[in-house]
C-alpha cells in the first residue's frame, strides 16, 4: 500500500472530526502516518507512537520547546524525525491541515502534496503570524487542494488551478442511534427537560452572549455543552443554574447524549473566525433527526437552510428554539423529510471515495521537492 503521511495542528484524540473521519476510511487503501504538532517535555527528546485505528499510526513528537504547534523553534527538532519517516515511506503522499509545518515538507520525497483545508485557520484566535506566509508557499507546492465547504472553496478556488470542495459528511449509522430516545447518556439522569445541546470545541467561534440570553430567557430550559474549553477563558463561559458544561465526551458516546436532547444548537458567533466554518454537527445533528437552531452561518444556510432554523438576532434565536419545541407532528415530519435527503447525499465513505478517485489520477512528479528547494525554483517549474 501507499503511504500518506499527515502533518496536522489536530491530535488524533482531540474531538473526532473531519481528518479523523476522512483517513481511518481512507486506512482502505494507504498506509497513514499521522504526525501531530510536538507535546513539551522538558527533559527529552522522543516519539511517541500510538495505532488508534488499522493502518493508522499516529507519531506524536515530544521536545524540550515551549513554542506551541510547528513553531520554528521546533523545527531542529521536527526535521530529523520527519526524514526519517521520509525515509521509512519512500512511496507516499504528504498532506497537510496545517500550513505551519510547511518547512517539513523539505524533508520529504513525497509523489504528490494535498492541502485539506478544512478551516480558515488563519481567522482564529492566536493564529501564528507566519500562516498565511507558510499557505501561499503551500499553494504553490500542492497538486491538489479539497476544501471543508463552499465558502472556504469560493476564497481558495482563485489561488490554485485543482481545487475541490469536499462539504462535511457524516457517519449515519453512528448517529441513527440516537433515534432510541431511551438510550440516554448517565450524564442527563438528574436533569429536567426540555434539554437543548451543543456539543464541540467550545472557543471564540461561540457567541457566549447569546448562550446566557438563552439561558435568561428560559430558566426552564437546560442548555447543556459538551466540549473541551479552548483558547478562551473558562472564567468568561456564563454560569447559570441552567447551563451544563459536560465537558469532552468521546465520539462514541455522542448519539446517547443526543438520545437526551429536544434540540440542537448552532450558537456560533458571526465573526471573522466563523465566515467559513462549516460545522460537521450539522449533519451529525440531521441523523439523529432532531430539529436544529443556527445562527446565520452562511455554509450551514447554504447546504442546510432546508432541514435547520436560521437566526440572525439573539431574539430570533429564541424564538426558533421555542417554535422547535412546539413542533407539530406534520411540521417534524417535513423537517425529517428535508433532513432525510441532505444525509443521504453525504456519506464520509463516499467522500474519502472520490478523494481517492482523484489522488489516484494525479500525474507522478518528475522533479522532487528537495530539488525544487535546492535549486530555488518555484513549484511552477516542477512538472508532473
Amino acid at each position: 500500500m501507499s503511504v500518506i503521511i499527515v502533518m496536522s495542528h489536530l491530535r488524533w484524540n482531540f474531538v473526532y472530526q473531519r481528518p479523523q473521519h476522512l483517513l481511518s476510511r481512507l486506512a482502505k487503501h494507504y498506509d497513514v502516518v499521522f504526525f501531530e504538532e510536538p507535546v513539551f517535555h522538558e527533559k527529552e527528546h522522543l516519539m511517541v507512537v500510538t495505532t488508534p485505528h488499522p493502518n493508522v499510526t499516529v507519531y506524536t513528537p515530544h521536545t524540550p520547546v515551549k513554542a506551541a504547534g510547528f513553531h520554528d523553534d521546533q523545527l531542529s527538532y521536527l526535521k530529523p524525525l520527519v526524514r526519517e519517516l521520509a525515509k521509512d515511506h519512500e512511496d507516499h503522499i504528504a498532506w497537510f491541515y496545517t500550513p505551519m509545518a510547511m518547512p517539513l515538507l523539505d524533508e520529504m520525497d513525497p509523489n504528490s502534496v494535498v492541502y485539506d483545508c478544512m478551516d480558515e485557520l488563519a481567522a482564529f484566535k492566536n493564529s501564528p503570524k507566519q500562516l498565511l506566509q507558510r499557505e501561499n508557499a503551500l499553494f504553490k507546492k500542492a497538486d491538489i487542494v479539497f476544501t471543508g465547504g463552499p465558502s472556504l472553496f469560493r476564497a481558495k478556488r482563485d489561488r490554485h488551478p485543482n481545487v475541490h470542495c469536499f462539504p462535511s459528511s457524516v457517519d449515519v449509522a453512528h448517529f441513527a442511534q440516537a433515534l432510541d430516545r431511551t438510550n440516554t447518556h448517565p450524564t442527563h439522569s438528574m436533569l429536567p427537560r426540555p434539554r437543548l445541546g451543543y456539543y464541540g470545541v467550545i472557543d471564540e467561534r461561540l457567541d457566549l452572549g447569546l448562550i446566557a440570553k438563552l439561558a435568561d430567557a428560559h430558566a426552564e430550559w437546560q442548555i447543556i455543552l459538551v466540549g473541551p474549553v479552548v483558547k478562551i477563558d473558562v472564567a468568561e463561559l456564563p454560569q447559570r443554574q441552567n447551563i451544563h458544561y459536560l465537558g469532552q465526551r468521546p465520539y462514541e458516546e455522542l448519539p446517547q447524549i443526543l438520545a437526551g436532547w429536544d434540540a440542537c444548537l448552532l450558537p456560533f458567533a458571526l465573526n471573522e473566525s466563523t465566515r467559513f466554518i462549516s460545522p460537521t454537527k450539522t449533519l451529525e445533528y440531521m441523523a439523529a433527526q432532531l430539529p436544529i437552531v443556527s445562527t446565520n452561518i452562511a455554509d450551514v444556510v447554504e447546504l442546510y437552510g432546508s432541514a435547520v432554523s436560521i437566526a440572525s438576532t439573539p431574539e430570533e434565536f429564541i424564538l426558533a428554539c421555542e417554535k422547535s419545541l412546539m413542533e407539530t407532528p406534520r411540521q417534524q415530519a417535513e423537517r425529517i423529510k428535508a433532513a432525510e435527503s441532505i444525509v443521504s447525499a453525504g456519506s464520509w465513505e463516499n467522500t474519502a471515495d472520490k478523494m481517492h478517485g482523484l489522488l489516484s489520477m494525479l500525474p507522478p512528479r518528475q522533479f522532487s521537492i528537495a530539488q525544487s528547494s535546492l535549486s530555488g525554483s518555484a513549484i511552477r517549474s516542477v512538472s508532473r
